[in-house]
């Protein structure tokens, strides 16, 4: 139990079910044969369904112009890298309960790994201790990023995708001029954005500025983003 104890600390909660604590530690890795035990799949599967909601409400309150911007933030708030990052802060994966080899290959740190035993924390909070008790946790450990993502500008394409890609655990966009074309009073250039994890993706306009714009509107939506921007 000393586990489940430093993770209490660390969320500043303290479970009535230490059963249910301990379980949410549980990677499907642990144990063997007659030994196995229960694990943390199905806490996993409900903490991923509860950190949506608790995402949406949190996006509903702060009065967006459009659903699809609601709907990229909340894909960048709930990805794997950004429960993996709040896993990290609380020191869960020195907690988890895993297989040695698990350990040897470094479960301990692994985005996938942490960000399920994440989910399957929320939701053992959420069965333990109710909604608000679910909701404070996620506003806790969620509130950076929820405050990046609210200070984005909508109207400056490369400014979200910048503070979007940060937000969601990806990498910072680069761009690089592929072609220029037409005279010079009336020139022509295409931008390329890549952003490590998500892909890449071009524009084209009148100054680098602009052409740079449109690539970062592109990729925006391939995160669900605003399709205003696009146009």
């Amino acid at each position: 139990m000393k586990r489940l104890a430093r993770l209490e600390v660390a969320i500043a909660y303290k479970f009535k079910d230490q059963h249910l604590g301990l379980l949410s530690l549980t990677h499907s890795s642990y144990g063997d044969g007659r030994r196995k035990k229960a694990n943390n799949e199905q806490l996993e599967f409900l903490g991923d369904r509860v950190l949506g909601l608790l995402t949406a409400e949190a996006l509903y309150h702060m009065n967006f112009e459009n659903e699809g911007g609601m709907a990229r933030r909340l894909n960048a708030l709930v990805r794997k890298e950004a429960c993996a990052s709040v896993a990290r802060k609380i020191g869960l994966g020195q907690v988890l309960l895993i297989s040695p080899s698990e350990v040897r290959s470094g479960g301990r740190d692994k985005t996938s790994i942490l960000g399920d035993a994440c989910e399957a924390v929320l939701a053992a909070i959420y069965i333990d201790g109710g909604y608000d008790e679910a909701r404070r946790f996620f506003h806790t450990f969620w509130k950076e990023r929820i405050n990046k993502i609210a200070d984005v500008s909508a109207k400056d394409p490369k400014t979200e995708l910048q503070e979007s890609a940060s937000a969601a655990g990806y990498g910072a966009p680069e761009y690089s001029v592929q072609d220029r074309s037409g005279p010079d009073h009336d020139p022509s250039f295409k931008i390329s954005v890549h952003v490590e994890g998500l892909g890449k993706a071009h524009g084209v306009g009148k100054s680098k500025k602009e052409a740079e714009r449109k690539a970062a509107a592109l990729i925006l939506k391939q995160m669900g983003g605003n399709l205003e921007h696009a146009k």
